[in-house]
């Protein structure tokens, strides 16, 4: 039995899952998203938000730069990602479910880092409503001007 056992093995020992982790997570900074299982990105999601909330103080940067071992990387993470990430205190990661994998039936999702600030969420989706009404309306009226649809083969042959 498993009682209190914490975190996911993914059929590997303890210094391949931690390269694992370690590739996937830094994929994650520098693409911004990545194709992966749901088991690996739910795996990694935790890491990920950890990661970052270390990165945005300078006092515990140097716990982020022992996981994230690439220079490149811990670059964009402090220059470019944590200025967009500066409104938000966590969940820093989405996840799109993609469907099952043909090889061998396995849930895919997308991992992307949420990267607007939470007030961009709220006036985006207010203007997304408003498109929303915008467009049923523009789509219910005809202007006197339109042109007629054209007609199927079918009813032309029996005209």
């Amino acid at each position: 039995m498993r009682h209190n056992v914490y975190g996911r093995k993914l059929g590997r020992d303890k210094n391949e899952r931690t390269a694992l982790f370690r590739n996937l997570v830094q994929s994650l900074f520098l693409e911004e998203k990545i194709v992966t299982s749901q088991a690996k990105a739910n795996a990694i999601k935790g890491t990920v938000d950890r990661l970052i909330t270390q990165a945005k103080s300078p006092a515990t940067r140097r716990l982020m730069s022992q996981f994230v071992t690439q220079k490149k990387t811990q670059d964009k993470l402090v220059k470019e990602l944590l200025p967009r990430l500066k409104g938000r205190t966590s969940g820093y990661t989405s996840m799109v479910k993609l469907g099952r994998r043909l090889g061998d039936d396995t849930p895919m999702v997308q991992m992307s880092l949420i990267l607007e600030a939470s007030e961009n969420l709220k006036i985006s989706k207010a203007s997304l409503r408003v498109g929303k009404s915008e467009k049923t309306v523009s789509t219910e009226t005809k202007s006197i001007g339109e042109k007629p649809k054209k007609q199927s083969r079918i009813k032309k042959e029996i005209k």
